[in-house]
């Protein structure tokens, strides 16, 4: 039963991620279809794009003209996968992996020889990302289905590092049980799911050319593996030590998504989803209710014990990384939501993280001291639009911050475990044993007991005196009762530039060749769609780009506050003439999932896109 729920939860992400026909060029006189090879000399609008027949033209836009100015393809990925991962080391290094591909792909490229039909994590060799001409010819779109089947890249060539369930046997006992992205209960220690959604990448250096790489899988539950490599002067790598990081000190861990790595060296992993989030005002938990099937996997993780959802849903740090066993530490401070991504600043104290969900917030925290995320005060973004602007692509924000509430893990920890004995005998349909949205409400107002059960209070907290759990466990909620804005749609990676950041802010000549006299983080925005365009509260955008995306920068102030956001890159859409149905262009940006920034200021973007094979593209903001 356990697998089986897992396997639909996995079958309706697959579904999610539906690819377009093949009319995405531009709208132009319907032309005849074998002929296409000419394609109108594609720029005239001519031919090019619809070719009479909806999905036979594959070839449109395969000479790779983005449509948009500073737009390259750098690479796609195989069908039925996003792209994830993105890490640039200092030496130039890209990695990005191969998110749930089509587990029907078969064909083998001769640099790899495997086939891209489970989870991979890999990196672009032969190529110094950091030293990248400004002239780089794009990828072409998939035609055949060798191209859709693996990755094909403008520059470099895709090394596969590691797949679902290798154990790099070869290695003896330097090599993983059971296998990357396999995850075990924790007491039994049976297999609960083999996992083919590896996600971020983090890379710590050794030395020049060794290091080790940390890798998300996301999954419920999730896990994170370590691989140990050393780069040959051919520049391809070698594993020489392959694990899985030990989450049971911290009861596992959930859906580890996209991540950073802080200031400090260590890795930072995004638990994003969580059991239970307050979307709308009326919602109430119900976590133990025992025709709550979609919880079978977590229950596994801690059987024979019921699972306290307040345990996950955190941005955990991984501690002595290159040790032989890291430590991993889940920062309650940074507060509980679907976290996608944590970014910390040079000062080593301000951290920003955005919720990947509808209604989601963007969070800032303060830690007391640098180094340390275990203490420190919790924030939320406030945006007031624009006057009279609605089209995504030149409307922007202001940001104000709401200070939510103060706290340390120690402190939060004994909030959390005072839920650690419930279990599905307490559950009462109309009540609830957790949080409630009365409970929060309470908090936001200042009262000074928490409601009872029959004034709908949670059973734990009912009657007792107020504290400030709800920042912490309810974190959105809690945003949102305090005026906060809650209503992004798949607020996706944020990204900074160290150096950029740092030379604007501080004034020191950090990156060569340039002066860099303002510091932005850049957002990733999959869906501009519900909460973002409902006509409601503080955001009220236009639906013309809707599913397709895209990409914001916030301003970044002397103090390392984010005090403005605008749109710097939107995805493009049209109608199709066959179906009347919008659609995604591939030559432009399809639901922007991770993005990374390069020292000159460019930007890496990964796609969680409708494409049958989504692309990394590279886009330079200043051709704009």
């Amino acid at each position: 039963m356990k697998r089986v729920a897992y396997s639909l939860i996995a079958a309706a992400v697959a579904m999610s991620l539906t690819a377009c026909d093949g009319d995405d060029g531009s709208q132009g006189p319907a032309g005849p279809q074998g002929e296409q090879g000419v394609t109108g000399q594609d720029g005239t609008d001519g031919a090019d794009g619809k070719n009479g027949v909806d999905g036979t033209n594959g070839v449109d836009g395969r000479d790779g003209s983005a449509n948009v100015p500073g737009l390259v393809r750098i690479a796609t990925v195989p069908a039925g996968a996003e792209v994830t991962g993105l890490f640039l080391t200092e030496g130039g290094d890209l990695f990005f992996n191969v998110q749930h591909p089509n587990d029907s792909n078969t064909k083998t490229d001769k640099f790899n020889n495997k086939a891209f039909n489970t989870g991979t994590v890999g990196v672009l060799t032969g190529v110094n990302f950091n030293n990248l001409p400004k002239n780089i010819v794009n990828s072409p779109v998939p035609k055949s289905t060798l191209e859709q089947e693996t990755v094909i890249s403008a520059v470099g060539q895709y090394q596969i590092l590691g797949q679902t369930g290798d154990t790099f046997a070869e290695l003896g006992s330097k090599g993983v049980t059971g296998g990357l992205g396999v995850h075990y209960s924790l007491n039994t220690g049976e297999e609960i799911i083999k996992n083919d959604n590896p996600d971020f990448n983090g890379f710590i250096p050794v030395d020049a050319n060794t290091g080790y790489l940390f890798t998300n899988w996301e999954a419920y539950p999730g896990g994170m593996s370590r691989l140990k490599m050393s780069k040959a002067a051919s520049g391809k790598w070698s594993v020489e030590e392959a694990m899985m990081v030990d989450f049971d000190l911290v009861k596992g861990t959930a859906a580890n998504c996209f991540g950073s790595v802080s200031p400090w060296g260590t890795p930072l992993t995004s638990e994003e989803w969580i059991v239970w989030s307050s979307v709308d005002s009326t919602q109430d938990p119900n976590w133990n209710n025992p025709e709550e099937t979609g919880n079978d996997t977590m229950e596994a993780l801690t059987a024979p014990d019921f699972p306290n959802p307040y345990d996950y849903g955190y941005i955990a740090e991984v501690q002595d990384p290159t040790s032989n066993t890291p430590k991993v530490v889940k920062h309650f401070t940074i507060g509980r939501y679907e976290h996608e991504n944590s970014v910390v600043m040079p000062d080593e104290r301000t951290v920003y993280s955005s919720q990947d969900d509808t209604g989601g917030v963007l969070f800032k925290f303060i830690a007391d001291q640098p180094k340390d995320l275990s203490s420190g005060t919790l924030y939320a973004a406030k945006l007031t639009q624009d006057a009279g602007l609605t089209d995504p692509a030149v409307t922007g924000f202001d940001v104000t911050w709401v200070e939510l509430a103060s706290g340390s893990n120690v402190q939060i920890e004994t909030w959390i475990n005072e839920y650690d004995s419930i279990n599905e005998s307490d559950f009462v349909e109309g009540k609830t044993s957790y949080l409630s949205v009365a409970d929060v409400k309470a908090w936001a107002t200042g009262a000074a007991t928490y409601p009872t059960v029959e004034n709908g209070g949670g059973k734990v907290t009912a009657g007792k005196p107020m504290d400030n759990r709800a920042a912490f466990l309810e974190s959105r909620q809690a945003a949102k009762q305090k005026g906060a804005t809650a209503e992004w749609r798949k607020l996706e990676g944020i990204s900074i530039n160290y150096n950029r950041v740092l030379e604007a802010v501080t004034g020191q000549d950090v990156v060569p060749d340039e002066i860099v006299d303002k510091a932005y983080m850049y957002i990733g925005i999959a869906d501009i769609d519900n909460t973002m365009i409902d006509g409601e509260g503080d955001i009220q955008l236009s639906a013309r780009v809707k599913d397709c995306g895209g990409v914001y920068r916030a301003h970044i102030d002397n103090s390392y506050n984010l005090t403005r956001i605008e749109p710097v890159l939107m995805g493009g859409t049209y109608r199709s003439s066959l179906t009347g149905a919008e659609k995604c262009d591939v030559n432009q940006l399809s639901q922007p999932d991770n993005v990374i920034v390069m020292e000159d200021g460019r930007i890496i973007i990964g796609e969680d896109g409708f494409q049958e094979n989504n692309t990394l593209w590279l886009y330079d903001p200043k051709a704009n």
